[in-house]
């Protein structure tokens, strides 16, 4: 029941469920004021120069590095959050979506000699369909030569704070130093989760959604991609604030 509260708050607080409240309340009660700061609203979370600038402060505690940059720890751990189940001729197949970064990062991560241990996470949420996918990627990284010896599995896990306590049972040591992988807006977020179960933390960002862009045109014109962005900088810094709450 938790992992759908987890999952259903943001939508409720999201830009799209607040303009849907405000346009159809103003339709309601015959308010076509009320109606039209639902379209502005949308408007504004639609423009991509808006959107550019609070993905980006998502991502601005963090610079790409390279993995030779990075000090020796006890682990690399990647977490889950690329993979995408899709029906092929044979039935259930899968492909990398946003966020495959984390796993080459990972896997580079270790022919670097930055760890003996690769530790994948079992993401699955209550609604997905198929194997969870820890053990995809599990396949995918002994194809690119890393021993399977060398690549631990944690217990079926639905959230980050579900991904930090799994592993921390896989280590047995108080106090483990391990790499973290994962998308640069979500680092903040999952540093938080992971020191509050005494690991301590290596960030090593990855999938970094903006970058350096120009001002054009077409920067201020709406776009259903803006609004997505504007979407994952609210759904971001309502876990940021519930994990800084809870930690």
């Amino acid at each position: 029941m938790m992992i759908y509260l987890h999952k259903i708050l943001p939508l409720i607080f999201s830009p799209l469920m607040l303009i849907m409240v405000l346009i159809i309340f103003g339709v309601i009660i015959n308010s076509k004021k009320i109606s039209i700061i639902g379209i502005f609203i949308l408007i504004v979370c639609s423009l991509p120069v808006v959107s550019d600038k609070l993905v980006a402060y998502l991502e601005s505690d963090y610079l790409l590095s390279k993995p030779s940059n990075i000090e020796p720890a006890d682990a690399i751990v990647v977490l889950s959050g690329m993979i995408k189940t899709i029906n092929s001729k044979e039935g259930l197949d899968y492909e990398f979506g946003g966020g495959v970064d984390r796993i080459f990062a990972g896997i580079d991560l270790f022919k670097e000699e930055k760890a003996t241990k690769l530790i994948l996470t079992r993401g699955k949420l209550p609604w997905s369909i198929g194997i969870p996918e820890g053990e995809y990627l599990k396949d995918f990284a002994i194809k690119n030569g890393i021993s399977e010896n060398h690549i631990l599995l944690t217990e079926n896990v639905e959230n980050t704070d579900q991904e930090a306590k799994a592993i921390q049972k896989l280590l047995s040591k108080d106090n483990p130093r391990i790499i973290l992988v994962t998308s640069a807006f979500h680092m903040p977020r999952a540093r938080i989760v992971f020191e509050a179960a005494d690991i301590n933390v290596v960030p090593f960002p990855v999938d970094f959604l903006k970058g350096p862009t120009k001002l054009t045109f077409m920067s201020f014109l709406p776009s259903a991609n803006a609004l997505s962005g504007t979407s994952l900088f609210v759904r971001e810094m309502i876990g940021r604030v519930y994990y800084n709450l809870k930690y």
